[in-house]
């Protein structure tokens, strides 16, 4: 009847999967970057759908990286 309903429902075990994983890693860069007090990519993390991508370099590269020491 219509083709891309047919579509979806013959992916529709890899769509499923796919928003799994991307809502496991959503949820960890999340609660990370809150607890670390990243402003900025908690927004973007809410904004930007990387099916995961971002989240994960933000989890194993980014958060790992030092903030240098203001002196006041």
């Amino acid at each position: 009847m219509y083709p891309l309903f047919n579509i979806f429902q013959s992916h529709l075990a890899l769509l499923v999967i796919l928003f799994v994983w991307s809502i496991i890693w959503k949820g960890l860069a999340l609660w990370k970057s809150a607890k670390r007090d990243h402003k900025i990519w908690f927004v973007v993390f809410m904004i930007i759908n990387t099916v995961g991508i971002l989240e994960i370099l933000y989890l194993y590269v980014f958060s790992k990286l030092k903030k240098t020491q203001k002196n006041f």
